[in-house]
């Protein structure tokens, strides 16, 4: 279990699995050799196979007036998910998150950066065989134009990660559908900004507190290679150029201010700082 602090702000990192894979199959223009080339990716990044390395957690972020969660990952029992292992989960998500000093009912606020089923699984579990809301005291803010494109969307996936992960939060009568188009103030140091090209109503989590400031990336980036090669997109961009802005322009800001960066798919240790390097940029954990 991981955390850090910003400010007033402790952001906990709860594991729920990990995703090690062939670096081509989540960048079809990357190659292994490539890959090699950037020295400072082994040993956290990628393993001894030349595989790279990913994590599946949410972050809880307490500030001093709200405990919110930011990504809910797969879930228990989910079905009907294009990838195989995430189908009928069994994990210790929920122990973790208690023995982590949390419990759901105390969480005022889910945030989820995109409506990918890695993202909003834990939204929901199943009680007496009903998906059920797992943290019914929370406002569950989505991003409106996001939230459009994919109930728009026909694909089986979406039908079933619709149908379990958000409709029950719906019923429950905590979603607000919010636009942050151009940011959305959250509360003092919590703001949503606008990080499009992995899908179209696709947010980050910037934070501010004391002085100090942290982004939570959700997916503009998935692995840290993308740091020095952010002309890597992942096969799931619905959009790659403008998934390749954002990270440049996300990054020379990293860079420029020192912020923390809190990868949503990166292993441990998971955050770092942006250095230029070149053309591009180094993570320095």
């Amino acid at each position: 279990m991981l955390s850090w602090t910003v400010g007033e702000v402790t952001i906990t990192r709860i594991h729920e699995a990990d995703m090690p894979a062939p670096v081509q199959m989540m960048f079809p223009d990357a190659t292994p050799e490539a890959l090699a080339q950037i020295d400072w990716v082994a040993p956290h990044f990628v393993n001894d196979k030349g595989w790279i390395l990913m994590s599946v957690h949410a972050l809880i972020v307490e500030t001093p007036s709200l405990k919110v969660v930011v990504d809910t990952c797969v879930g228990n029992e989910k079905q009907g998910r294009s990838l195989p292992f995430w189908n009928n989960l069994q994990t210790r998500f929920l122990e973790d998150f208690r023995a982590a000093g949390y419990a759901p009912e105390d969480i005022d606020l889910v945030l989820c950066t995109h409506l990918h089923a890695d993202h909003v699984g834990w939204n929901t579990h199943l009680k007496d065989g009903v998906w059920t809301p797992t943290f019914p005291n929370a406002r569950h803010l989505i991003e409106r134009r996001e939230f459009d494109f994919w109930k728009a969307d026909g694909a089986p996936e979406t039908a079933a990660m619709m149908a379990d992960s958000l409709q029950p939060i719906f019923d429950a009568g905590l979603v607000e559908l919010i636009d942050a188009s151009r940011s959305y103030h959250v509360s003092d140091e919590i703001t949503l900004v606008p990080t499009p090209g992995h899908t179209p109503g696709h947010v980050s989590v910037a934070i501010t507190s004391g002085g100090e400031t942290a982004l939570i990336t959700g997916d503009f980036m998935h692995h840290p290679c993308q740091i020095a090669r952010p002309d890597w997109n992942a096969r799931s961009d619905s959009d790659p150029a403008t998934g390749e802005a954002t990270r440049r322009e996300a990054l020379a800001a990293a860079a420029s201010d020192g912020r923390l960066l809190i990868g949503t798919h990166f292993p441990a240790p998971t955050a770092g700082r942006i250095r230029p390097e070149g053309e591009a940029w180094r993570f320095e954990t």
